[in-house]
């Protein structure tokens, strides 16, 4: 059969990687890791609408648990669309270089999740974590500082209780209003929510990487879309009443009310 002249085809979407990294140390267990499963694997529905509804970015998923060992979800990242998440399980330490010794090997073309053929956004990555690091992580920090695809990432943390470090959480994203601390359950589920969603949107609309780049060929030209997701978690956080008790940035207006009993 002959080709239809007119056939228009189409053309490969890039793809934009949305990483979850998860704190899984024992103190994650009870409800605060039972609210996060849950607000991930629903969050993810929201998300595989914003990418089937993109002609241009794909959003593919992955999901790295920390704790005593680090692991991946599953070996590559999967399809929004379709991801199916595996409940995680808390215990153990707080292994957080290994974790980003982990994450700079696979934002990486030649061996690692960066190497579509139809090219990259930059990636959006939510760190959620409890506690503090058990490990040295500063050597492994400023290595994936490095990287230049950390460089242009979308980079948010939700901070899960007062008990977790926020200057730490602070160093990883490079700015201290893209750390969200949570109190309760029911802020956790919204917050992981409103990040979720936030970030797909604004890094699946940025500006896409691939044939762009600068003239030594390995640092990708991107504006940096972090600002634009900061201010608009800022601006739903004031707008939902269901927020008030949340704190973004240096804030500890809510400092001493964490409630995890209620799941």
């Amino acid at each position: 059969m002959a080709n239809n002249p007119f056939e228009v085809e189409a053309i490969p979407r890039r793809v934009m990687p949305l990483i979850f990294m998860v704190d899984t140390s024992g103190s994650m267990g009870g409800a605060k890791i039972a609210a996060l499963n849950t607000a991930v694997r629903e969050s993810l529905n929201e998300v595989g609408e914003i990418s089937k509804n993109n002609s241009d970015a794909q959003i593919k998923v992955g999901a790295l648990e920390f704790s005593s060992d680090t692991q991946w979800m599953y070996p590559q990242l999967e399809d929004s669309e379709s991801f199916q998440w595996q409940d995680l399980q808390a215990g153990g330490l707080t292994s957080f270089g290994a974790a980003l010794n982990e994450l700079n090997d696979k934002l990486s073309k030649s061996h690692g999740f960066m190497s579509e053929p139809s090219g990259m956004r930059a990636p959006a990555i939510i760190l959620l974590s409890d506690g503090e690091p058990t490990d040295e992580y500063k050597h492994a920090l400023e290595k994936v500082k490095g990287n230049p695809w950390y460089k242009i990432a979308v980079k948010v943390a939700i901070a899960i209780g007062d008990d977790a470090q926020k200057d730490v959480l602070a160093e990883f994203t490079g700015n201290i209003e893209s750390v969200i601390t949570v109190h309760n359950v029911d802020q956790l589920k919204k917050i992981i929510r409103v990040v979720s969603v936030t970030s797909s949107m604004v890094a699946s609309q940025s500006s896409s990487v691939g044939a762009s780049q600068t003239t030594d060929g390995m640092t990708p030209v991107v504006a940096n879309p972090n600002d634009q997701v900061v201010d608009s978690i800022q601006d739903t956080i004031s707008s939902d009443s269901s927020l008030a008790g949340v704190d973004q940035g240096a804030s500890t207006s809510n400092a001493d009310t964490d409630d995890w009993s209620n799941w």
